[in-house]
């Protein structure tokens, strides 16, 4: 089995290529950032751990409040270093679990702080999907409803900019019309069957 990584910056543009790698191109897809929300959810240790670094108001009737973590993990790196020290390591495994699940040659693991996760270390190659900084920003307002001050801070925070240079392959989304974006994906995914047959 190969591991496709995919990952790029807030408002990249990520999870529309992830959802056209599964809904065209049959890849099945992990996507970090909602597992992880799962496992927060369900994942008693974790949750334990998170109220006890957070506080108790991070869980209201035992579901995850969404708009506290984000704060708290926007406030500092430090913040985001401490949360991510509780759930990255259950990620990790899920992921592994979820991987020997598929049936396929090819999977996929989305995840905007791949390279800072350590989650790089699954995959065979990287697909690092970016846009224009402007075009970014007005994603987010739209898909979150935040303040373009609040795009900007979550951009600071993330490193994935400086990590475009680790990745083997580089998608631009400047919402180009799907048929030229999965055109770009098959030529991806016959770079990576050369990995299975080398």
């Amino acid at each position: 089995m190969v591991v496709l990584g995919i990952t790029g910056g807030i408002g990249s543009g990520k999870s529309y290529i992830s959802s056209l790698l599964q809904s065209h191109l049959n890849v099945p897809v992990y996507d970090c950032d909602t597992e992880a929300k799962r496992l927060m959810n369900e994942d008693k240790s974790i949750q334990q751990q998170l109220k006890q670094l957070v506080g108790a108001h991070v869980y209201k009737d035992g579901e995850l409040q969404k708009d506290v973590l984000a704060d708290y993990l926007f406030a500092n790196q430090q913040n985001a270093q401490q949360v991510n020290a509780i759930v990255h390591p259950a990620v990790r495994e899920d992921f592994g679990k979820w991987a020997k699940r598929q049936d396929k040659d090819v999977v996929a693991i989305e995840s905007a702080i791949l390279f800072e996760s350590g989650f790089d270390t699954l995959t065979d190659k990287v697909l690092f999907v970016d846009a224009p900084m402007e075009v970014r920003i007005q994603r987010v307002i739209k898909r979150d409803g935040c303040t373009r001050q609040q795009v900007k801070a979550r951009i600071k925070m993330q490193k994935c900019d400086e990590y475009r240079h680790k990745a083997s392959l580089i998608l631009e989304n400047n919402d180009y019309p799907k048929e030229l974006l999965l055109a770009a994906l098959q030529v991806v995914l016959k770079d990576i069957n050369l990995i299975r047959y080398n």
